[in-house]
Formats: structure tokens, sequence, C-alpha cells
């Protein structure tokens, strides 16, 4: 089998094989770069103050807990757990958010996050949260990534190929990122 055969044959197979890997890690990415300053875009979280009675450390118990929860028309079922990070403040753990509570003036906060589907998941991923052998497949995807790259330049021939306007478009292509290196991590 010629070399170039071989060439568009993994070039392909690897296109196909990584296709859904190209797809998440493109779609996260953009989401990552136009992610606010202090956030996550595939977490969405909203906030409300409320005034509810107040009542000392002591007597901050579950029922307590479970009171401040029902006054915020919240399901019971969504209580995990609480800690006092001060002696005048409650904090309240529920499954998709969380409850501070100033137990001597009364005031509090719901803070409520709901996961963007699609974009949770492919962020999940793409910071590598699942470890171990998603590990390994990512790596082997970066290593991929350099080869469909590689035999990429080979697949042409001729006035498109890589001795002639390819060679103009890599050498362009590979500019960019040099420039920007220069401009802001270099040029400082």
């Amino acid at each position: 089998m010629r070399w170039r055969k071989l060439n568009r044959i993994l070039h392909r197979d690897m296109g196909y094989i990584f296709f859904g890997m190209t797809i998440i890690y493109s779609v996260s990415g953009i989401v990552l770069n136009h992610r606010k300053p202090a956030g996550d875009a595939s977490i969405v979280s909203r906030s409300e103050t409320f005034k509810y009675k107040t009542t000392s450390k002591e007597d901050a118990d579950k029922n307590f807990i479970f009171e401040v929860i029902a006054s915020l028309n919240e399901s019971p079922d969504g209580y995990k757990n609480f800690y006092f990070p001060s002696d005048n403040e409650l904090l309240i753990y529920l499954k998709q958010g969380h409850i501070s509570y100033n137990l001597e003036t009364g005031e509090g906060k719901l803070i409520k996050i709901k996961r963007v589907p699609v974009l949770y998941e492919f962020n999940f991923l793409h910071y590598n949260k699942p470890k171990k052998l998603w590990t390994w497949f990512s790596d082997i995807y970066a290593v991929s990534l350099g080869l469909m790259a590689i035999t990429g330049l080979f697949i042409l021939r001729g006035k498109n190929g890589i001795k002639k306007r390819g060679a103009l478009l890599v050498g362009l292509g590979s500019t960019v990122p040099l420039a920007f290196l220069i401009i802001y991590l270099w040029g400082r």
C-alpha cells in the first residue's frame, strides 16, 4: 500500500473516530472562552433575598431549618445539610443551591443553581472531571489531533498541496498564535 493512500485512510478514520470529541471540545471551548469572569457558563444561578424570624444558634435546629425552607416554597426533599460559619450565620445546603441566613437579623439569601443541559456535560468532560480513564482517552485524542493535522498536510497534491498553496496557508495559520504570544505574553 502506498504511503499517500495510508495517509488518507489514517486521516479519514481518525476524523470519524474522534468526531464526537471534536464537537464536545469545540462547543465547550467556545463556552469557556465567553463565560462570565467569575462563573461557569454551563451553570445558571439566580438569587433572591428574603426575611424570616430571628433566632439564636441554639434554637436553629432541623425544625427551624425546615421552616425556613418551607417559607421559601422550596421542597424539603431538596435539603442536604447545614452548618454555622459563625454564631449568627447559618448555611443550609440544598440539592440545587443553598440558603445563607443571618440569625440575628432574619435576613437571608436563597441561591438556586441550575445546570444548562448539554453544556454542563460538555464542560464536565472538557475540565477532565471524570479523571481516570477519561484522562487517557483525552490524551489519545490530543495525540490524534496532532496526527490529523500532520496527515492533513499531505492529503492534496499539486498547486493546492503542501508544496504551494498549503505551505502558504500553514504559514499564515501558524503566525496567528505566534502574533498573540508576541502581543500578550512576550510584549509586556
